[in-house]
């Protein structure tokens, strides 16, 4: 078996993240190389995982698969690299030896996934919260292993920072949700809770009628709305260029959140999306240092 290179795996890495992750990889642009190479290859890992979900496997071959992803984040934790021909996880274990990476974060995307999987539902918005943190409170908190802080400017900013970032990640994953309701629901997947939906007259196991999800999407907006300024927070305790790369990706879905309230029924019938033009100048804004 041959080893691959750090940089061949970045490398591959890399080309997975700019193919599958656009909105995310507005925001990586903005870090300096060696963190966003350590971003696309924990990105890349994260893929990985969801395919395993996302996939044509019948149940069991799925939660078999997401076993070995669990016995694989721990043989990295410990520094183990099973497959020194693999790319994502090569660039990943090189990642975790220049940053402080929690790697023991990702068993969190796997049960994320393992929701998905057995068809997990989500009774209360503190239940859709909680699936959530797992899939994208995550990311955020393993981001911050490679971002870092800022020197503290307060007591206590360091125990914060993970906490903002989980609850940025949440913003996101909830904007997310709302965009796909139509392609999640062709998956067999409602996110959204069950008694909100049924607050708000949607037939059981679907999304009508329209006026009803509707104003579903409207109330589950505002709560993310609320997540954004929250978790937005963070970007008071990272440099300049952590900063940037955040504000961006934040800025993107924010942006699309805000066209999803203003045409709540949308999801129903079409994904809602930034234009190319309007994603660039999140990022130019960013990188001056505005605020999402």
């Amino acid at each position: 078996m041959t080893a691959l290179t750090a940089e061949a795996a970045y490398r591959r890495c890399e080309e997975i993240t700019w193919a599958e992750a656009r909105n995310f990889a507005y925001g990586i642009r903005l870090l300096p190389p060696p963190k966003r190479r350590a971003m696309a290859a924990l990105y890349a890992m994260a893929r990985r995982i969801d395919d395993v979900g996302d996939g044509e496997w019948p149940k069991d071959r799925k939660l078999a698969a997401l076993g070995e992803m669990h016995a694989c984040i721990d043989a990295l934790a410990a520094g183990d690299l099973a497959d020194p021909a693999d790319p994502v996880l090569v660039g990943l274990a090189d990642a975790a030896e220049h940053y402080p990476i929690p790697l023991e974060v990702l068993h969190e995307i796997v049960e994320g996934c393992e929701h998905d999987v057995t068809g997990t539902t989500y009774e209360t918005m503190d239940d859709t919260v909680r699936y959530c943190r797992l899939v994208a409170g995550s990311v955020g908190r393993l981001s911050l292993g490679v971002f870092g802080t800022r020197d503290k400017v307060r007591s206590g900013a360091g125990d914060e920072a993970p906490v903002l970032a989980d609850e940025l990640g949440v913003a996101l994953q909830l904007t997310n949700m709302l965009r796909d309701i139509g392609e999640d629901h062709a998956m067999g997947r409602i996110y959204l809770p069950e008694r909100e939906r049924q607050r708000c007259g949607i037939r059981p196991g679907e999304w009508g009628p329209p006026e009803g999800v509707a104003a579903l999407v409207r109330h589950v907006g505002e709560q993310a709305a609320s997540w954004f300024e929250r978790g937005l927070v963070l970007l008071d305790h990272l440099d300049h260029r952590s900063r940037a790369c955040t504000a961006a990706m934040a800025g993107i879905y924010r942006r699309l959140l805000d066209r999803i309230l203003t045409h709540p029924e949308r999801p129903l019938s079409m994904r809602v999306r930034l234009p190319a033009r309007e994603k660039a100048l999140v990022a130019v804004r960013s990188m001056v240092g505005l605020r999402p």
